[in-house]
């Protein structure tokens, strides 16, 4: 069950970190919204030290779809009715900017960067295209709408997004890595304000950033509340009629298209961790009605934050944690949210004025219909009886049986047969 990248790609090693340390930024999770924040810091020549619990890009990087994008769903709609025209054009902007650093850093590094156009599709309702076209025009952003041939289907409608852009994101990351300052098998096991305890000695530090995918500090910013999370699955076929475009579906289960080299990735089946939903079974009957003569190469999933309004958190922790600053809540864009994230939490280091700061600030009103349904999971499966406990907050885990393991509906945390962590936001293993 591994990814294309993570078949095809060598990442370089890094040495635990054993005994004491000292740095002005600690950095925790290696990840790509990590190693980019150690990238961008280094580039200003502040001091940081970015610590991983297993190896760099180990878990959700290595299993992305490695879209590059601006283009989040049908969303600017829904936006310019929350948060305005003028923060709407902010988002989109932001996202923009990610997409042209992209643009520049891949520029001399082999990672099979690829221009791409993107789309986002509707199988049935042309209002809802129609209706994101008006939104987008409000903003001014260039854009098309197409019937999107290519499909194996036909489609109400899709809305494209000119000169995104598609790569090999561990091809990437061991290049950018190669001089940062990172220690890997480094599991922080305790915070308190200025100092981090690792399995083999403490971290000194005056500033920090959670870039653990889902923040593993639950006294602060209620992200427990601000956030679920979502499992997608992708199968790779060979012998299928090219995919020129990048492709989404309006629908969270819908499917999602785009090419490597001669192959195509088929994305889709997904749902909240913890329930019932098709995964690459659903995707194997899509094979075989679309793509009758492909053949599958490998298959994978990966596990996404859930934001309350469509936007990530970027910034600082929580009001009372102003040395403290977050990057999570990507949305299934972690591609783009993370060059985003970097940027803005660099500039915010170094006390650099970044426009697009109060629109991800992590601290905005969190009144949202998806604040109810968080909380009803949370409360249904703390009173769930079960034998098998989260170490998190004490939800009851559910076993699925597809991907053998212990998943928590409430927050997302997983774990194997053996009660070894797969996910966070849990911090360690289930007591057996």
């Amino acid at each position: 069950m591994d990814s294309i990248w993570t078949e095809t790609a060598v990442l370089p090693c890094f040495k635990a970190l054993e005994g004491n340390a000292k740095t002005d930024v600690l950095i925790i999770g290696g990840g790509i919204a990590g190693v980019l924040c150690a990238y961008f810091l280094q580039e200003r020549g502040v001091d940081y030290l970015l610590v991983e619990a297993d190896h760099i890009c180990s878990g959700i990087t290595g299993n992305t779809t490695a879209k590059i994008t601006s283009q989040h769903g049908l969303i600017y709609h829904k936006l310019l009715k929350s948060i305005g025209c003028e923060r709407t054009k902010l988002y989109l902007q932001a996202n923009e900017q990610a997409v042209q650093k992209y643009y520049e850093l891949c520029r001399n590094i082999d990672c099979d960067f690829e221009i791409k156009n993107s789309y986002v599709y509707s199988l049935n309702n042309r209002k809802k295209i129609e209706k994101e076209a008006c939104a987008l025009q409000k903003t001014g952003f260039d854009f098309e709408i197409t019937d999107a041939g290519e499909l194996p289907f036909s489609i109400a409608g899709a809305i494209g997004f000119k000169n995104q852009a598609q790569f090999h994101p561990l091809k990437f990351i061991s290049h950018i890595v190669k001089n940062l300052k990172i220690y890997e098998n480094t599991f922080v096991k305790e915070l308190s304000e200025h100092t981090a305890l690792t399995e083999k000695g403490s971290i000194q530090f005056q500033r920090i950033i959670f870039a653990t995918h889902f923040p593993m500090d639950n006294k602060h910013g209620m992200y427990f509340f601000k956030m679920y999370q979502h499992r997608s699955y992708v199968i790779m076929l060979e012998n299928t009629a090219r995919i020129d475009g990048m492709y989404v579906d309006e629908d969270k289960k819908g499917l999602s298209f785009r090419s490597y080299k001669d192959c195509l990735l088929l994305g889709g089946g997904g749902c909240r961790t913890g329930k019932k939903g098709g995964n690459w079974k659903e995707l194997r009957e899509a094979a075989k009605e679309y793509y009758p003569s492909s053949k599958e190469i490998c298959f994978w999933a990966a596990q996404d934050c859930m934001s309350l309004d469509h936007i990530p958190y970027i910034g600082q922790y929580s009001k009372r944690m102003l040395k403290c600053y977050v990057a999570t809540g990507f949305n299934k864009w972690g591609i783009s949210s993370s060059m985003t994230a970097a940027m803005l939490l660099a500039d915010m280091i170094t006390e650099k004025e970044n426009v697009y700061a109060e629109v991800f600030n992590p601290s905005r009103n969190m009144i949202k219909p998806q604040l109810l349904v968080n909380g009803f999971e949370s409360v249904v499966n703390l009173l769930t009886v079960s034998k098998k406990r989260c170490p998190h907050l004490g939800c009851a885990l559910k076993w699925n049986p597809v991907e053998h393991s212990w998943d928590c509906p409430c927050h997302g945390s997983r774990f194997d047969s053996q009660g070894r962590q797969l996910d966070n936001p849990a911090n360690g293993n289930l007591k057996q």
